[in-house]
């Protein structure tokens, strides 16, 4: 089924970590040491600046745990934190509270680390007419939360399978004799196909000659892919001259230090796997009062 992040269901991913976390036994600390009938108040608080996501996880992750607990989310995703900002207030039985705390813990620290990478990038590409977008190097089974992590930093949204986009790799170009038979290919199976006639068609190039080609295939966007950005920008002025309607991305590599050149080349749309592949998590902890 085709799916976007906003759609997801999160309820199996939480039912999953709690039981990856829990087992068969439970948290045998807690029944151990508390009473069994005591009860508090905890705050789950950022130790560092960044932006928040993953806190419309926080209610149904403690409900599984005791429906009776009154969570109180006090910030929205993608809100700026700076240490000691609270960002949810819990109460009532302990066990419950210290049970889901390293699951909630993981799920906003990971979010909020995508998130505020995010944030960075969006804020490195600022007066040029680059979008940043994430890509499919995600965590297996955390795509959907991910992605919806990039969304909160200020990014959009690539393609979220392989099963919403045509986008023609370069070993699809390979294997197809070049970009331009790869595109007309595509275009023929979408309209052969009236169920996948919405599909958006992208071609990825590594050079000038194959940018060329491509553009006279009449994709819907061309990937220029670890291109220097002087060539990127020759290809923006070539696309700007014979197609302006088809979209330009860089994309290959990008990282902080290569971002901004990218983006000033003209492209419309900066792609960055490191959005979410290699994210340092956001330092957030939860504290008994």
């Amino acid at each position: 089924m085709d799916v976007r992040p906003q759609e997801i269901d999160p309820f199996p991913l939480l039912d999953m970590a709690l039981e990856e976390d829990l087992g068969s036994a439970g948290d045998v600390t807690s029944l151990a040491v508390l009473d069994e009938n005591a009860r508090g108040e905890a705050v789950i608080r950022s130790k560092e600046t960044g932006v928040l996501a993953g806190t419309f996880l926080l209610a149904p992750l403690f409900a599984r745990l005791d429906p009776d607990l009154a969570v109180q989310v006090l910030l929205e995703d993608g809100a700026r934190l700076e240490p000691g900002r609270e960002i949810c207030r819990l109460s009532g039985a302990l066990a419950p509270i210290l049970a889901g705390e390293r699951t909630a813990l993981n799920f906003l620290q990971r979010l909020s680390g995508v998130a505020t990478r995010t944030a960075r990038f969006v804020s490195l590409v600022s007066e040029t007419r680059a979008t940043v977008l994430d890509t499919r190097k995600t965590t297996p089974g955390l795509r959907a939360l991910e992605k919806r992590a990039v969304l909160a930093g200020g990014g959009q949204n690539h393609r979220f399978g392989l099963h919403d986009m045509i986008l023609i790799k370069d070993t699809h170009v390979a294997a197809c004799g070049g970009p331009g038979n790869a595109v007309r290919k595509a275009v023929e199976f979408r309209e052969a196909r009236p169920d996948r006639a919405g599909l958006r068609i992208e071609v990825e190039v590594q050079s000038t000659s194959e940018f060329e080609e491509a553009l006279s295939a009449g994709p819907d966007r061309i990937m220029l892919d670890n291109m220097p950005p002087g060539r990127m920008a020759d290809c923006v002025r070539i696309r700007d001259a014979r197609a302006p309607g088809i979209e330009l991305e860089a994309s290959g590599n990008i990282t902080e230090a290569t971002l901004r050149a990218a983006a000033e080349s003209g492209v419309d749309f900066v792609s960055a796997g490191g959005l979410t592949h290699s994210v340092r998590a956001l330092d957030i902890h939860l504290v008994i009062l």
